[in-house]
């Protein structure tokens, strides 16, 4: 039996599975399952009221948990998926309201890795999930970094290498006119302009979709954003404690794939406070600020 095989048996008894995304790595179960969508929830330590993403093979699957599927949400996926975006559209009437967090919408998404696909297609349906990581916390890029929120919790973690993007996918709200990105990603607002020649929104109200709680992303340690290298040196020399300086520099990219990484390792040298660097707030690089906000947010 191939891990992929032992993934899709997972899945169809109920059971959980890590995977890899060229974002991070998920944590699915069949999303016709509500008490596999259940310890999804207890294994993460999420609340129920906050909404999975449903993994799908092909971009023909997107019209069969979507009632119906909008327009946007159509040429966006032919734009861009397999790949980092999640389509937030109106739920099916099979599609459980325990995977959509009793909203009436769910989200969709088609990830570009590899071993993903051979599963999602072997299995046929839908793999509902968040990151796979305590809820909260830094979203894992590697599956060493599952098995060290997780252990024994996930039952296969499909080991697919370091992730390529690192940082999630982005979400668009397909239901609105013009649609509103809810969470920046790897597809750019500007990409998404040129797809649909419209301008996308930027969210306001209630959270409509994951990752959206003000304080997210985060490391143990204290998380202090700074502009520039001078900033950051002073701030190191004033602060009390192990301190040090996260500046990755220009290539934007690089920085995605690195920054979850750079956070973990914060917390294994016991670092009482990271001191990061944000890159300029355009592209890529307000995506990237989107989570350094939110890891530098006060903690409840």
């Amino acid at each position: 039996m191939t891990e992929v095989d032992a993934a899709v048996a997972a899945l169809r008894a109920g059971k959980l599975v890590a995977f890899p995304t060229e974002t991070v790595y998920g944590l699915g179960a069949d999303a016709g399952n509500d008490e596999a969508i259940a310890s999804v929830f207890a294994v993460k330590g999420r609340p129920t009221d906050h909404p999975l993403i449903v993994h799908l093979a092909t971009i023909e699957q997107l019209a069969q948990w979507s009632d119906p599927l909008p327009a946007s949400a159509h040429k966006l996926a032919e734009a861009f998926s397999p790949g980092p975006i999640t389509f937030l559209v109106p739920k099916a009437a099979h599609v459980s309201l325990a995977v959509t967090g009793g909203r009436r919408t769910v989200g969709l998404r088609i990830p570009a890795h590899p071993l993903t696909q051979a599963m999602l297609t072997a299995f046929g349906g839908g793999v509902a999930g968040p990151s796979a990581n305590r809820f909260g916390r830094v979203s894992p890029t590697t599956a060493a970094d599952v098995l060290l929120d997780l252990g024994d919790d996930v039952d296969v973690v499909l080991d697919g290498g370091p992730c390529e993007v690192g940082i999630e996918s982005t979400i668009v709200d397909c239901t609105t006119s013009p649609v509103t990105v809810l969470r920046r990603g790897a597809i750019t607002m500007e990409m998404i302009e040129v797809v649909l020649d419209e301008v996308p929104s930027d969210p306001s109200g209630p959270s409509r979709a994951p990752g959206m709680m003000a304080s997210h992303y985060a490391p143990t340690c204290a998380v202090r954003l700074v502009d520039d290298w001078n900033e950051a040196e002073s701030l190191r020399v004033a602060l009390p404690g192990r301190s040090a300086i996260l500046d990755p520099g220009p290539d934007l990219a690089a920085y995605a794939h690195g920054l979850y990484g750079w956070l973990r390792d914060a917390d294994r040298r016991d670092l009482d406070t990271l001191i990061v660097v944000r890159p300029p707030n355009r592209g890529l690089g307000a995506a990237i600020n989107e989570r350094l906000a939110k890891a530098a947010a006060p903690r409840s």
